[in-house]
């Protein structure tokens, strides 16, 4: 019996080391050569900027792939699609039960940024917020500025004693009650 499903759901693929880029070019191929665009919505590697320090002293922007050895995929799962998949060179199954696959919950693909959520806040310079995504996570703050078209907001908190500010995205930040905080007294 076929499982389907009528909307497209993020997917997780296993790949052998290093294939990740022929893995998704020829999951884009195959989507072109047998009309799929309708089933297979996205193909995905997410990546991250870091600095890289050469031998020479000399710093280098790299992209880095976030978790090797995989690749994301948004779909409208069917058995037929299960195989063509599976059997895309370099794609060693999908991440499930029995290479079965568990679509991803929403907060696994806001954290992975496979899409762009656009959120409605009402954040506004002087709001109390706490960070609750990201590397800051835990930290309290309070917002400097926001940007509604970037969906950002510049907070600044205190860290090791000294007022640092960041920049945040407005899915990482949740407004706080000032009543609820305890604010350390070099704040004040």
């Amino acid at each position: 019996m076929a499982i389907t499903d009528s909307e497209p759901k993020w997917y997780i693929l296993h790949t052998y080391s290093g294939y990740e880029s022929m893995v998704k070019e020829s999951l884009l191929r195959l989507i072109e050569n047998n009309n799929l665009s309708d089933q297979i919505a996205d193909v995905k590697i997410p990546t991250e900027q870091t600095i890289e320090e050469k031998a020479n002293g000399k710093k280098k922007v790299v992209e880095r792939k976030l978790l090797p050895c995989y690749v994301f995929i948004k779909m409208i799962y069917s058995n037929q699609l299960w195989y063509l998949v599976t059997n895309t060179r370099g794609v060693t199954g999908f991440v499930g039960p029995q290479g079965r696959p568990i679509p991803m919950k929403e907060d696994e693909i806001r954290k992975m940024r496979l899409e762009e959520f656009v959120v409605d806040a009402d954040f506004a310079a002087g709001d109390r917020v706490s960070i609750d995504n990201g590397p800051l996570e835990g930290f309290l703050g309070t917002i400097r500025e926001v940007n509604p078209e970037t969906q950002r907001a510049k907070v600044t908190i205190t860290m090791f004693g000294r007022k640092q500010d960041v920049e945040v995205e407005y899915i990482q930040i949740k407004k706080v009650s000032s009543d609820a905080v305890e604010i350390p007294a070099d704040e004040e």
